[in-house]
């Protein structure tokens, strides 16, 4: 009979400091559970919007485009490594949209036992002007969220 808790893990990151903490604590659960680990980064539609029809507009786009799934790579490159590290399979996934909402639907759709996301910890007047991902998927997901300060 197997044990395991968990069979399917996944890490969303952004390459930033306090996401490496979750990667790297999302590796240890996955190892521990002898699970699969997807690692997650999602490309916001606001960060390679234009509201003008300039051609000039059009290929600072496509080169912003680039340069964040560039981003996503390295971000999920880390956790690749980090996984190799410790005998664990992690496959990246780039995907596009509304962070919160891509997370929740992935988890969804990819049968996904545990979320591991960081969080800056922002209280009161901060986490209302700034929002917050790791809250919204802690607050829409149905599958458990795991969230690492």
């Amino acid at each position: 009979m197997d044990s395991r808790i968990f069979w399917n893990i996944m890490v969303a990151t952004d390459g930033s400091e306090l996401a490496r903490k979750a990667v790297d604590s999302a590796v240890k659960i996955a190892r521990l559970n002898n699970a699969k680990l997807y690692a997650v980064n999602v490309i916001a539609p606001g960060e390679i919007s234009v509201t003008q029809h300039d051609p000039r507009d059009i290929e600072w786009k496509k080169q912003m485009k680039e340069h964040l799934e560039a981003q996503g790579r390295e971000a999920t490159a880390y956790a690749e490594t980090a996984g190799k590290i410790e005998n664990v399979a992690v496959e990246p996934v780039i995907l596009e949209g509304n962070p919160a909402d891509q997370i929740v639907n992935f988890a969804e759709k990819n049968d996904i036992d545990l979320i591991v996301m960081g969080t800056l910890g922002k209280t009161g007047i901060q986490r209302f002007l700034l929002g917050s991902v790791t809250e919204n998927v802690v607050r829409h997901s149905k599958k458990p969220v795991l969230v690492i300060r």
